[in-house]
Parts: structure tokens; C-alpha cells; sequence
């Protein structure tokens, strides 16, 4: 059996003695989604920091506190990923992903991964939604390189349809019903962790993309691999890079999230995908 392998079924069996009831969705937070962690129903809630979990990578991102919640959201229960591993912390994408696939491999069906990112098209606004509908992966890395192992998925997946256009479809839906504003659109993601000049998002607008971020690709990557369902959905949280003419802040796309509005908004969405899913 490779390492890899190995280190997943470590970490499932893991989960399985920690908790025998495998939720059957997970939730990815991004950059200041911290909220929605909050939400979970304290008298179902289970919580567990990354490091007591076998070879899951540690955050290093100080907006990413690395801590797995299970409980109740909204009517459903659930997996939080509170932290989120990204390439321009060193990791390999393989690392990147290493916490969903045993997430996947200890029995849930369906993902929602969330981002914050910055908005291209002209047509977007900050504190507006976007969910994915396709992406473009310039993060130089994929975390199908190397052997492949058939029991994660089949050597050359096909990724026309990884993000589940049902539940694109039921976000839509829910948006539309609470007046919401929720785009679809194409997702860059670039390795950072500097954010892009004004001629690489000139770039990328030719290119076709939408919003661009430093990750949730690689995620989507591996858990279509695995066939999970998978839902994306970035707040756009400024305007990218010769756009606008404000000097990008992490704080800023945080306070932007925070904001009571937004909040009420993501609730809607992910209300709406999570009912979807049953």
C-alpha cells in the first residue's frame, strides 16, 4: 500500500472512532467565513483541532485556526473544515487536499467549499457572490501528479462537469427567491500568496476568468477524482488589481465578509445548496 494511502486510512479510522456518524455533507471555510462555523448548533457540537487528527497539515494562515466541527447547520448536520491548507504555505497540492479526501473516505457525498477572492468581470460588485461554474488552474501544481491510486479515482478524470450543476442550480434558485445577487462564473486560481498586478488580471480577464483566488482548485481536483459532489462559492471581496485603485488587504476582505448584510446573503446560499442536498 503506498504512504499516502496509508496516512488517508490512519486519518479515517481516526474519524470513525471519533465520530461513528459520518455527515454526509462537509462544508471548506475560506478566508473569513468564520462566521458560519459559529452557527453550528452548540448542543450537537463536536470539535477537534487539526494536529490530534494523524497527518493532517497544520494552518499557517492566522485566519485559518485548523479545527474540524461537526454538528448541526441550519437543519443539517455537518462537517466544518474550520482552515484551510493553501499551496503558498509550502504544502503540495497532494497536502493541499489531504483533509477532504479523508473526509471523503470516511463516508461524506458532497462538498461546499467556500473563498474569498477578487472580482474580474465588470459586471461584479464587492460583497457579491459567485459560484462556480468552472475554473482555470494556474497554480502550477495538481494533486493528481505522481502514481495514481485507483482506489481515489480513475487516472484521467474528466472535470467538465465537476462543479454539480444541481446544486448550482438550487443556489440560483434560493438567490433569486431572497432577491440575492449570486453570479456564476469562472474561478482563477493563482499561487500567491502576493496578489496579482493589474497586467496578470488583464490576463486573466482575457483568459475567461470571472474572480480569481489562491485556492479551492485543487480540492474541487481531487474530490472529483474521488466522484463527491461539489458546490464553490467565492464572496468577492474587492476588486482585483487595476480595477480598483485601493491597496489589497487581507483585513479588508475579512471586514468585507463581517459585514451583516453579506452575512445574511451567504446564509441564503448555502441554506439553499445544503437543502438541496437533503
Amino acid at each position: 500500500m503506498s504512504d499516502l494511502l496509508t496516512q488517508l486510512y490512519a486519518a479515517r479510522d481516526f474519524l470513525r472512532g471519533w465520530c461513528p456518524e459520518t455527515p454526509s455533507i462537509a462544508l471548506v471555510l475560506g478566508s473569513g467565513y468564520a462566521t458560519v462555523a459559529r452557527e453550528l448548533s452548540e448542543s450537537t457540537a463536536q470539535v477537534i483541532p487539526y494536529q490530534e487528527i494523524p497527518y493532517f497539515p497544520r494552518c499557517t494562515n492566522p485566519s485559518h485556526p485548523g479545527k474540524l466541527r461537526v454538528g448541526e447547520l441550519w437543519g443539517h448536520r455537518v462537517a466544518i473544515l474550520q482552515g484551510r491548507i493553501h499551496t503558498y504555505e509550502g504544502y503540495r497540492a497532494d497536502q493541499v487536499v489531504f483533509p477532504v479526501r479523508a473526509l471523503a473516505l470516511w463516508g461524506v457525498k458532497t462538498f461546499l467549499l467556500t473563498n474569498a477572492a477578487g472580482a474580474i468581470h465588470p459586471d461584479h460588485r464587492t460583497g457579491q457572490f459567485m459560484a462556480l461554474s468552472d475554473h482555470i488552474n494556474l497554480l502550477g501544481q495538481n494533486p493528481l501528479n505522481g502514481e495514481n491510486l485507483h482506489e481515489l479515482g480513475t487516472r484521467f478524470p474528466d472535470m467538465g462537469r465537476l462543479y454539480d450543476r444541481e446544486l448550482l442550480e438550487a443556489a440560483g434558485t434560493a438567490a433569486a427567491r431572497a432577491d440575492v445577487v449570486l453570479h456564476k462564473g469562472v474561478y482563477a486560481a493563482m499561487q500567491g500568496p502576493s496578489y496579482e498586478t493589474p497586467a496578470e488580471i488583464r490576463m486573466l480577464r482575457i483568459l475567461g476568468a470571472d474572480a480569481v483566488g489562491m485556492s479551492t482548485v485543487p480540492e474541487a481536483i481531487a474530490l472529483g477524482h474521488l466522484g463527491r459532489r461539489v458546490f464553490a462559492l467565492s464572496c468577492l471581496t474587492n476588486l482585483a488589481a487595476g480595477i480598483s485603485k485601493d491597496v489589497l488587504s487581507d483585513d479588508d476582505i475579512v471586514q468585507v465578509l463581517d459585514q451583516s448584510d453579506v452575512q445574511v446573503n451567504l446564509r441564503v446560499i448555502l441554506k439553499g445548496v445544503l437543502d438541496a442536498v437533503g
